[in-house]
């Protein structure tokens, strides 16, 4: 047995029959009737504003301090707030709990259930439930304690061992924890409760935390009193656990076991913080599916179509939706586990799906010419909505785990939107940021030139001033145009260009019209400002030969033998030349057929109009008809 101190408090905190006084400790109440609190001390109003519960004075205890022969460290009740309010946002409170039924997968855990106990206390809890493996007696202390984590492997989330605590009072100022496990063929149960406002209530000095536990009997088959010290102190305890709970019974205390099948911890936080209007901080009335943060903004049905495109994204929702922000929680969540949240499945969304034009980008972080850490790998990309989407940035997770959701490195670049994982950085204990380390502040240097150079070589593709590229060779290291509809517009152009230049060549001037047409097909299909050199004395001798054998041919006189070499020469020239004659009388062809179709088109329209007319009559007459045939019958009829 564990020495009791004079105030009738015992300490969980010793191992081996030591006390540990270098841990803070929150100690396990016997809760002594015969201690007396202070008559001076003063009964505050219970607070339910979370920002504003850290206020209050502890009474001055009049028992002495306990005996021992070591300083050790006390923690008050205060702490539990102030160190609360890491979490400045009630839903990385509610993922820090998830986090832990995420880790319990290696013992076994398929599930973690989210959602509302109505009229519990008189108001709406928060239950979160897993099926893991449960905490035997001294786990469940160590849950409740600071600083003792057990969480070693490199895929576990949780290392600080603060989460637990931080989290719910965050979150409310009491908590219940019932946790079903098995240690050593021991199936046990304890049931603990963390109560800020008992501790406020009393003006308590130091953490105290009612705990009582069960051991099963084979026997009887069924759960019994786990007697660890005194039978006076398992008493004291459970009447502390329904004296500031909903339950009046131990019975009614211990059914909530029935909800646990197997093994498994079942925790429940009640007495909800409320925001500055009255209203709960979390909202479980506007939707029946989801948890909110109070104060959404409404859906605005008629509002233009950009604006709620922005409002309905998840890069949005997630503010204040609990599905929406669980769904993008986990980069990748083990195997066969999943997520309930108010009875129905949240399905995951992976964001990296979300983006259009994808690249994936290396990087290894370096410091001071070191490589710190492995190559870190980066998808970035539009988000299927852009240009019309108002939101951008970088999803960076450590081990699998959102810690950074959108954040925004530059303050342009809309639509961009990267995702990575990041395991050599250290996250904060709100699991919000990361400690800014020399590896944090480079790397957050090469997300903004990221965000920047994606953005310069790949805006316009969706509608977007395009920045010239002359080649691939000016592009960063990783990247890769999407340049084919850009090449197939780019060679369409050269193409009219190319055409309008031949139309605006003088046919009078031949040389003149077959040279610019050379220059245009040697630069393939792209006109130039330069021209093949027409003075040469070849480019005359060619042209003088040319007009001889025209001339000679003309008179019928043979041209003279001398001049047949130079002729031959230029039967490449002439025949290029006969090419352009020919495409210019294609031209003249396709130009007279355009006319006679635009011409059947203004006789199919003339035809048509008359038809109309025709129908339009056929129809009066047809209406006449009817109306008479009706008459008609209703003589008959009389």
């Amino acid at each position: 047995m564990e020495d009791l101190n004079a105030s009738g408090f015992l300490e969980i905190g010793s191992i081996n029959g030591l006390r540990n006084s270098s841990l803070p400790e929150i100690r396990n109440s016997s809760l002594n009737p015969s201690f007396q609190w202070s008559t001076s001390h003063k009964v505050l109003p219970p607070c339910r504003q979370f920002w504003k519960a850290g206020d209050y004075s502890a009474v001055d205890a009049t028992q002495p301090t306990s005996k021992t022969y070591q300083n050790r460290m006390r923690v008050h009740p205060k702490f539990l707030h102030s160190n609360a309010t890491s979490h400045k946002w009630a839903f990385s409170a509610i993922a820090e709990l998830l986090d832990n039924a995420v880790d319990e997968a290696c013992n076994g855990a398929t599930s973690v259930i989210i959602d509302k106990i109505a009229n519990f206390g008189g108001s709406h809890a928060l239950l979160i439930q897993d099926d893991g493996g449960g905490m035997d007696p001294e786990s469940i202390r160590h849950c409740m304690s600071f600083g003792f984590s057990n969480k070693q492997s490199n895929s576990s989330i949780g290392q600080y061992g603060n989460g637990f605590k931080t989290s719910t009072m965050r979150l409310g100022p009491d908590v219940l924890v019932f946790s079903r496990g098995c240690k050593e063929r021991s199936l046990t149960q304890s049931v603990g409760i963390l109560s800020y406002t008992f501790l406020r209530q009393t003006g308590c000095d130091d953490v105290l935390v009612p705990m009582v536990d069960y051991n099963f009997n084979p026997l009887t088959r069924g759960f019994v009193r786990m007697i660890r010290h005194s039978d006076k102190h398992f008493r004291d305890n459970l009447s502390a656990l329904l004296r500031w709970s909903p339950f009046s019974k131990e019975e009614e205390l211990l059914n909530q076991f029935n909800h646990i099948k197997g093994c498994g911890t079942r925790i429940i936080v009640f007495n909800l913080w409320q925001n500055d209007n009255g209203d709960p901080e979390l909202d479980f009335d506007t939707n029946e599916k989801d948890i909110l943060i109070s104060g959404t903004p409404k859906a605005m049905h008629n509002s233009r179509f950009a604006k709620d495109l922005n409002e309905g994204h998840i890069g949005n929702r997630f503010h204040y939706s609990l599905r929406a922000y669980a769904s993008i929680l986990y980069l990748r969540l083990p195997e066969n586990f999943k997520i309930f949240l108010r009875g129905h499945l949240v399905d995951p969304h992976y964001i990296a799906e979300d983006l259009l034009y994808k690249q994936c980008i290396k990087y290894k972080p370096q410091v001071a010419g070191t490589i710190e850490s492995e190559e870190i790998g980066t998808v970035i990309g539009f988000l299927n909505g852009a240009p019309h989407l108002d939101i951008h940035g970088f999803n960076i997770y450590h081990r699998c785990r959102l810690i950074m959701p959108f954040w925004r490195v530059v303050h342009k670049c809309r639509g961009v939107v990267g995702v990575l994982q990041v395991d050599c950085l250290k996250p904060t204990h709100d699991k919000q940021d990361f400690e800014k380390s020399d590896i944090f502040h480079k790397l957050e240097n090469r997300l903004k030139d990221m965000a920047l150079e994606y953005w310069k070589y790949h805006c316009h593709l969706v509608g977007y001033i395009a920045f010239k590229v002359s080649s691939s060779k000016e592009l960063p290291a990783g990247y890769r145009l999407y340049n084919q509809e850009t090449f197939e517009s780019v060679q369409e152009a050269k193409r009219r260009k190319c055409a309008q230049d031949v139309e605006e060549a003088d046919v009078s001037q031949p040389q003149s019209r077959f040279t610019r047409l050379t220059c245009i097909l040697a630069n393939g299909g792209e006109s130039s400002q330069a021209v093949l050199p027409e003075n040469e004395n070849n480019g005359e001798n060619i042209y003088a030969t040319e007009a001889l054998k025209l001339q000679s041919v003309t008179s019928g006189n043979a041209p003279a033998h001398k001049n047949k070499p130079q002729i031959q020469i230029q039967h490449g020239k002439r025949d290029r030349n006969q090419a352009f004659i020919t495409m210019v009388q294609r031209r003249e062809q396709l130009t007279q057929q355009c006319m006679e179709l635009e011409k059947s088109v203004e006789e199919l329209t003339h035809k048509e109009q008359e038809l109309r007319s025709e129908l339009e009559v056929v129809r009066l007459v047809y209406d006449d008809l009817c109306a008479e045939l009706k008459y008609t019958g209703k003589m008959d009829r009389l």
